[in-house]
């Protein structure tokens, strides 16, 4: 099976090559005031796609899918819209989970310890695919400052889990592939810190 990982494509989709695949895999930021016209054309860019599965996770840009989510549900109609939600692709189990440490007062902020631990817990065991917006502590997450800005709570909870693939976004600079105690782990942001299309999507063959 062949998994097509991106993120973070902030209205630039259209001009990103997307390679062809079994399945479609978007860790958010579609686009970059995260309104309602903006998840239109993203979903008409998604139906233009040949992949038979899409499945979206929102990020911290995506504000309509916390502002008017019953809304923002019906006009994705292209692609699977998974928040604290799991499903089974081709006998693949892939949960997806939008929530970050907070970042500038953007959506899906929760606060660190506690609040995202109770995310993380729901997250259950033997599921394949992991897909968030925030990086895990120390993988794929150190901005140009070189700050860590991942979750350390979500790291501890990946381990735990042990998914063969957790993809996810947010830290444009951590973008790549980081194979960690057997688990790989994907940055799949293929713009930069400055949002501009930078970084190819990535491929998984599962």
């Amino acid at each position: 099976m062949k998994i097509v990982l991106i993120s973070d494509t902030h209205g630039l989709h259209d001009r990103l090559a997307v390679p062809p695949g079994d399945i479609l895999i978007h860790a958010g930021d579609a686009g970059r005031r995260g309104t309602i016209e903006e998840l239109r054309a993203f979903n008409e860019f998604l139906g233009r796609l040949p992949h038979p599965q899409k499945i979206f996770i929102a990020g911290n840009r995506d504000y309509s899918f916390e502002r008017q989510p019953e809304e923002s549900r019906k006009v994705l109609t292209n692609a699977l819209y998974l928040q604290d939600e799991e499903i089974t692709v081709g006998g693949v189990r892939i949960y997806g989970s939008p929530w970050q440490p907070p970042f500038m007062n953007t959506a899906f902020n929760l606060p660190r310890c506690a609040p995202l631990r109770e995310k993380w817990a729901l997250i259950p065991m033997g599921i394949d695919i992991l897909v968030t917006h925030t990086p895990p502590c120390g993988i794929g997450d150190r901005t140009f400052g070189g700050e860590s800005v991942g979750d350390c709570d979500l790291f501890d909870a990946v381990l735990k889990i042990k998914p063969r693939l957790h993809v996810f976004g947010h830290v444009h600079e951590g973008y790549g592939r980081y194979d960690v105690g057997g688990i790989l782990y994907v940055n799949a942001s293929v713009t930069d810190a400055s949002m501009q299309l930078a970084h190819p999507a990535v491929v998984f063959d599962g």
